[in-house]
């Protein structure tokens, strides 16, 4: 673990070690910044001042055009900038700029700019229990699930940060005993996720290989790819989901270099059968993430930790999920969301979505308010959080993923 001259609280979520990327405004308009503690550099001061390198795409709006240069330049800009905040370092201070700003002062916008977003169905106890839930006298897991990353392309223009409120979404339900009818969801959900997001592009035709995907994936967010399950269950035969899921999808407003989790990165699941040549990778693509769900109610100022999970477990890796988009030759740009699906675990307190922890409404879930919940209601608080932990080993964190459900 490196210090810095930045004060930085035992078990923060942004170290030195971590320095995620996002963009803030401190009343300057958008800029690029990284965390640290509670703190955020502003990069485009800094490379005003000459001290870093690839200046002019760190002066940006967002950050998708950092994404396009590439790994090399995404490695050499976090090592000068580790340098600059290391115990030790002057340089900042010597220019005399207003480059730090408390995180709690500035407002955070989304980090990057998605042109497309696909979301993938990649945790087995996820699929399991959809399965066992919708298809009770059958086999749970469908034919193709084991082969490859299940997943469909999301709405990109409906991507949000963290904080904004989501509005409760309309759309066509069919009541058991009538015809369909219009009107909002009464059965809306969350999703707990964790997204990559997409750097250097490919050329059209051209597939990426699973063992080259860490020169396209930039870094990590958390997703809350909410779900209107009641809009969803009538419209998605034959082609999937569609308005019951493209109203909101709420990211963490940091991007965790896949840099800064390399020491966290663990073997995936065993797969049977052993995937087809295009999907098979060396090295571990598995990430130990630790996750949780906080779920407050208007009246309550503290969540309610209603899940806890792990990442590490899911079936299909990121590698795996970006060559299996791509290996029709489809294009990726810099900027592009993957999530990965609903992050569930095996035990009913680990499961990542409501649908799940109620078994379809069947159970309600008991706040410390004394009031139930089976699906969201107008005023309640999600709050997804997750980082890294080990013994030794700097606290890497995500920061949280937040949204209010407004009528």
């Amino acid at each position: 673990m490196t210090a810095s001259w930045v004060e930085v609280a035992a078990g923060s979520d942004f170290p030195l070690d971590n320095l995620p990327y996002g963009v803030f405004d401190s009343g300057k308009g958008h800029r690029i910044g990284v965390a640290i503690g509670d703190h955020v550099l502003d990069l485009y001061e800094v490379a005003d001042r000459g001290l870093l390198p690839h200046g002019a795409a760190l002066q940006d709006v967002d950050l998708n055009g950092f994404l396009a240069l590439g790994r090399s330049a995404w490695h050499e800009t976090r090592g000068r900038i580790t340098e600059l905040l290391a115990e030790g370092s002057t340089k900042i201070q010597d220019a005399g700029m207003d480059a730090l700003h408390f995180r709690s002062e500035v407002e955070l916008h989304l980090p990057f700019s998605p042109g497309d977003y696909v979301d993938f169905y990649s945790s087995v106890e996820h699929a399991t229990n959809l399965g066992r839930m919708f298809r009770p006298d059958a086999e749970p897991l469908l034919p193709n699930w084991r082969h490859l990353p299940v997943g469909y392309h999301g709405r990109a223009s409906t991507v949000v940060v963290s904080g904004t409120d989501i509005r409760r979404p309309h759309g066509q339900t069919k009541p058991t005993d009538g015809p369909p009818v219009e009107g909002p969801t009464k059965a809306l959900d969350i999703e707990l996720e964790v997204g990559f997001v997409t750097g250097p592009g490919n050329a059209l035709g051209v597939p990426i290989h699973a063992d080259d995907a860490g020169d396209h994936i930039f870094g990590m967010v958390l997703v809350n790819d909410w779900s209107a399950r009641d809009i969803q269950r009538w419209e998605y035969v034959p082609l999937g989901p569609f308005l019951g899921k493209s109203f909101a999808t709420t990211v963490s407003p940091w991007v965790v270099p896949l840099e800064a989790l390399v020491p966290y990165m663990v073997p995936g699941p065993t797969q049977d059968p052993k995937p087809l040549p295009y999907l098979r990778t060396e090295g571990d693509w598995g990430v130990d993430i630790q996750l949780e769900v906080g779920l407050a109610s208007a009246s309550m100022d503290t969540p309610d930790v209603i899940s806890r999970t792990s990442f590490d477990g899911m079936y299909w890796t990121m590698a795996q999920q970006l060559a299996h988009a791509t290996f029709n030759g489809t294009r990726i740009r810099p900027g592009d969301l993957y999530a990965s699906g609903t992050v569930s675990g095996s035990e009913p307190g680990t499961y990542g979505s409501l649908i799940e922890l109620t078994w379809g409404g069947r159970d309600s879930i008991d706040l410390s308010d004394g009031s139930q919940r089976t699906y969201l209601e107008d005023g309640d608080t999600v709050t997804l959080r997750g980082w890294c932990q080990h013994e030794g080993l700097p606290r890497i964190g995500f920061g949280e993923c937040v949204g209010t459900i407004v009528p």
